[in-house]
C-alpha cells in the first residue's frame, strides 16, 4: 500500500515490480483491496489499454495523519522513560547524524581496493 500511496498512479507491472512479487500475486491482492475500496483503477491516460492503481481519499488521508502518528508513538514513549540529560544526548546524536546524511557520501564514486 505504501508504493501505492508514494505513487502517482502505478501500472499493475510497475507494482509487481517494486513489491518485488508475482504479477499474479499482486493482482490477487489489488483485487481485493478493490473491493475493500482501499484503491481503485484507472485507464492510463496516455494509453488507455494499461490500468493505473491509485489508493482512495480514505486511505491517503489514514496515511497522512494516522500513521505518521502511529510511527511517532513509540519514539515518544521510549523518550519519556529517559532523563532530560539523556533525551539532550540522543537529540545532539540525532542533530550529528542529520548533517553527516547531509553532507552525502564522501565516498561515492570511488572505488575500493
Amino acid at each position: 500500500m505504501r508504493v501505492v500511496v508514494r505513487s502517482d498512479g502505478i501500472s499493475l507491472k510497475e507494482l509487481s515490480a517494486a513489491v518485488s512479487l508475482a504479477h499474479s500475486t499482486v493482482s490477487g491482492i489489488v483485487d481485493r483491496l478493490a473491493k475493500r475500496g482501499m484503491i481503485e483503477r484507472r485507464a492510463d491516460t496516455v494509453d488507455r489499454r494499461i490500468n493505473r492503481i491509485f489508493p482512495t481519499a480514505v486511505v491517503k488521508e489514514f496515511v497522512r495523519h494516522r500513521i505518521a502518528a502511529l510511527q511517532r508513538r513509540p519514539l515518544e514513549m521510549a523518550l519519556e522513560r529517559v532523563s532530560p540529560s539523556e533525551r539532550a544526548a540522543i537529540g545532539s546524536a540525532i542533530q550529528k547524524l542529520r548533517e553527516i546524511l547531509e553532507q552525502g557520501d564522501p565516498g561515492a564514486g570511488v572505488e575500493a581496493p
